[in-house]
């Protein structure tokens, strides 16, 4: 049987995930056995998707690469097959440098690796999965691409410009998940924001979203990666209107200072972004923002950092991430910015703004001591049910922590849970039974 396994690795993002998973059940239908992440890899072909965002992902893609090339040349493995975002930016450097690699493919190149590996490729099952994440929940992809060109940011380079699926198409796998058993939807882009606008010439998420929701049997859908210029406004009503759309918004805003806002070309303002968060808030009460900032980028002074902490504390972010400047090849920012800001100035700023925001997440947290929320069970973990509320995505947000003597809970389900204790990133609570 080791020569029908095939063995998938998924490094990167969540929308790297949805093209493994439907890897997974194309090789399924052709009769291979088909394992993601497996802790044992042996025999069989190996397959990796790999991530090229940034340093620190492309490292981790190259060392795993070289980790499973000595694997096959150790006989441990017998073919070795890689595609996703390195391949498609770097083939011909990967070729060339890791020959043992049997083949290389692109990111958008299922139909030809399967076509290498199994014979044939099934457009009957093109929109079906075998789902890596527990099976109450589910990543669904709406678009390739990006049209924004930020001036740090190598995805264009990769993904090429903004692709959408159509409403029908996007519905219609909704529709197939659900009927599998999934209650929660993920919905994903690099941009939420400009989805529709290429196929439809208007912007249609506001669409999109109000289909899913009519769904029979859809609890929960959560929104990911909004961008701040061009807003939708109208979202809004349906997000405040809809009970399984959840009060939760992923919006990178990256920065406030209006300097380092123009140099990234985020086409907006320090003003605009501070009314796009007040509306929000106004319009969807209760709502729960996530973003993502940005420390370090070339020609960040000290007195445009300060308007950044300064952000930090007036804005309160109920999730919050951010991460250091990272020069890109064949950015503009590489190719028209020298990257001033020294590493450890970098590093001092980046723990100076999650301080903050810790601290912002505890006091966000303890305001939910005592309230009763909402809850889907994710896993059992030690003497803990793990569950997260409608204000939290799976992988980057508190969990919710109930302890398993105090009731017999099920994966997969949702409870009411009186919140009795808090931390910076977890909450502790009891099922209201």
């Amino acid at each position: 049987m080791q020569k029908k396994r095939i063995d998938i690795i998924t490094l990167g993002c969540s929308k790297n995930l949805v093209d493994s998973e439907k890897l997974m059940k194309q090789f399924a239908s052709s009769g291979y056995n088909v394992y993601h992440d497996s802790d044992d890899v042996k025999g069989g072909t190996v397959i990796i998707n790999t991530c090229g965002f940034i340093g620190d992902a492309k490292e981790e893609s190259i060392n795993m690469i070289l980790q499973f090339a000595e694997a096959k040349a150790e006989g441990r493995i017998k073919h070795l097959y890689v595609m996703g975002c390195l391949s498609e930016r770097y083939m011909t450097e990967l070729k060339g440098e890791i020959p043992e690699v049997d083949g290389y493919f692109g990111k958008f190149d299922w139909q030809a690796i399967i076509s290498r590996i199994a014979g044939k490729y099934d457009d009957t099952i093109a929109d079906e999965r075998i789902l890596t994440t527990p099976s109450h929940y589910a990543y669904l992809k709406i678009a390739e691409g990006c049209n924004r060109m930020c001036a740090y940011c190598a995805i264009p380079i990769i993904t090429g410009r903004y692709k959408s699926r159509t409403i029908e198409n996007i519905v219609s796998e909704a529709e197939y998940l659900i009927s599998e058993g999934v209650t929660e939807l993920q919905l994903i882009a690099q941009d939420l924001t400009y989805y529709g606008t290429d196929i439809y010439g208007e912007p249609r998420l506001t669409e999109l979203i109000t289909r899913l929701s009519d769904i029979k049997g859809l609890r929960w859908l959560r929104l990911h990666y909004a961008y701040p210029a061009d807003f939708p406004y109208d979202i809004l009503p349906v997000m405040a209107s809809r009970p399984n759309i959840c009060k939760y918004l992923d919006i990178a805003l990256q920065h406030i200072s209006d300097g380092v806002l123009a140099r990234m070309r985020r086409h907006v303002t320090k003003a605009e972004t501070y009314e796009l968060i007040s509306r929000i808030r106004k319009e969807v009460p209760g709502i729960h923002i996530r973003t993502t900032l940005m420390v370090g980028f070339p020609g960040e002074t000290d007195a445009e950092f300060e308007e950044l902490v300064q952000f930090v504390k007036e804005a309160r972010f109920e999730r919050m991430g951010a991460f250091e400047y990272s020069e890109e090849e064949g950015t503009y920012s590489a190719r028209h910015y020298k990257d001033d800001v020294p590493p450890e100035t970098k590093s001092e700023r980046l723990q100076k703004i999650m301080a903050i925001q810790e601290q912002i997440s505890e006091e966000i947290n303890r305001e939910k001591k005592g309230r009763v929320l909402q809850a889907v069970i994710d896993r059992e973990e030690g003497d803990y049910y793990v569950a997260r509320t409608e204000y939290d995505s799976p992988e980057v947000d508190p969990e919710l922590l109930i302890k398993k003597e105090t009731a017999r809970l099920k994966i997969g389900e949702y409870y009411n849970v009186k919140i009795t204790d808090a931390a910076p990133y977890e909450l502790y609570g009891e099922a209201v039974l």
